[in-house]
């Protein structure tokens, strides 16, 4: 038998061993966990696996680079490049626009970004690590998005960047985003880590503005296991991103390749002496940020599932607004923005206040009959522990953002929920608040 015949036995096998591990099973409400988010994957991701470990390449090789050109051509950029997450993407997004290559457009300490406090950290954090201050602005209940009507006032003679996420893959006003970002000549890192697949006005998010973010970790809409991605239309700001995650070096060429320029030996940087290998010629402060190629190949696998994906997240969203409108006495049910058409992360609600209710009993409650559930992530960063002592600015008051962190939550809309489950959810949210559904 030789090597190709071995392989191909192997690959069968995984196959076989893929039916019986992820077969369908079913669902008993009250004994099974219905979470708020998970991975759904099978045969094709394992035989991509299995057939990358097999090349013994490792890093970043031919899967990778297929991946990256599918996943650019799905979203609709000249540029995609993995990372090893979505934190490690909006770290390089930000980096990228530290660069003294970008003149007196460089971030630098010091400087204004604008955000939000009703986020996750890692949309923030990359803006403290380089020592700029972010400048937070209140959101808007029930698209749990930035307020683009606050977003002017927040500007100042230091403000050089918008850092926003799509919150649970809901878009954000980019009408207004992009056209403030132009007037005022700021940079705008588009954080779609929840909202791949979701589009604003016919077209991808991630696409408005200079620079895109995507996580693959296992609760988002695609996976590899730990994993992300920066995309771009910007040549220059690609190589910049680039430079940044491999180590801070000049070369560009790929693992394994040599003299991708033409002139390996041909250049003079800094006060090296001409001639320095620029394989060894470092232009950043960069990172090593890279993922395996079995990663990637787990990806590649995904993005044949994605739209499928796609609209069972639609659906299931849509399920769930139905069957808990019964509830609109005593929740805000979320709403898509305008002008967008949402690739759900998941499905927030927040208790009205004026039910006299806590968010916590019905989070008990949900736990009690094993539905996962979680918080509209940190809720208000600025009352988080690690942000004690942190140089921040708040613009107006940010109201919602702590209506946000004391009564929202949210609750699983991921492809591998059907509707039973989903059903089920909203049977127990009903007999919560005393209302009678169907």
């Amino acid at each position: 038998m030789n090597k190709a015949e071995l392989k191909q036995q192997i690959l069968d096998l995984v196959e076989r061993y893929s039916a019986l591990q992820y077969a369908e099973k079913s669902f008993t409400g009250g004994a099974d966990v219905v979470p708020p988010s998970g991975k759904v994957i099978g045969a094709p991701e394992l035989k991509n696996m299995v057939e990358a470990s097999l090349d013994g390449w490792l890093t970043t090789g031919r899967f990778n680079e297929a991946f990256e050109q599918r996943l650019a051509n799905f979203i609709g950029v000249k540029h995609a490049l993995t990372t090893n997450s979505g934190s490690s993407a909006n770290l390089l997004a930000f980096s990228a626009l530290t660069s003294p290559q970008l003149g007196e457009r460089a971030i630098k300490p010091g400087d204004e970004v604008i955000s939000v406090a009703a986020g996750f950290p890692t949309t923030v954090n990359p803006i403290l690590q380089y020592g700029a201050v972010p400048v937070f602005v209140d959101v808007h209940i029930p698209t749990y998005n930035i307020d683009p009507a606050l977003v002017e006032a927040a500007i100042s003679d230091k403000t050089k960047a918008i850092m926003l996420a799509h919150t649970l893959g809901n878009p954000y006003d980019l009408n207004k985003i992009v056209h403030i970002a132009k007037k005022y000549n700021l940079w705008l890192i588009e954080d779609c880590c929840d909202a791949l697949g979701s589009t604003y006005d016919g077209k991808s998010v991630g696409t408005f503005g200079d620079i895109g973010t995507l996580s693959f970790y296992p609760a988002h809409h695609i996976t590899m296991g730990e994993g992300g991605a920066v995309f771009t239309q910007n040549s220059d700001l690609k190589r910049i991103i680039e430079s940044f995650r491999d180590w801070g070096r000049d070369c560009y060429c790929q693992p394994g390749k040599d003299n991708t320029c033409g002139k390996r030996f041909g250049w003079q940087l800094g006060t090296l002496p001409f001639g320095y290998d620029h394989k060894y010629t470092y232009s950043h402060l960069g990172y090593n940020l890279k993922i395996s190629d079995m990663q990637a190949a787990c990806g590649l696998a995904q993005l044949d599932r994605l739209p499928g994906f796609i609209e069972a997240r639609k659906q299931n969203f849509n399920l769930l607004k139905d069957r808990l409108n019964s509830c609109n006495e005593f929740l805000i049910l979320p709403e898509a923005t305008p002008s967008s058409d949402p690739s759900w992360f998941g499905f927030p609600i927040t208790v009205r206040e004026s039910t006299g209710i806590a968010r916590v009993e019905l989070l008990k409650y949900l736990d009690q009959y094993k539905i996962g559930t979680r918080l509209l992530f940190a809720g208000n960063l600025t009352r988080q522990p690690y942000f004690q002592g942190k140089t921040y600015r708040i613009s107006g008051e940010l109201i919602n953002t702590d209506i946000v962190m004391n009564n929202t939550l949210w609750i699983g809309v991921y492809p591998g929920l059907n509707d039973v489950m989903l059903n089920y959810i909203c049977d127990r949210i009903e007999t919560f608040f005393g209302v009678s559904g169907w």
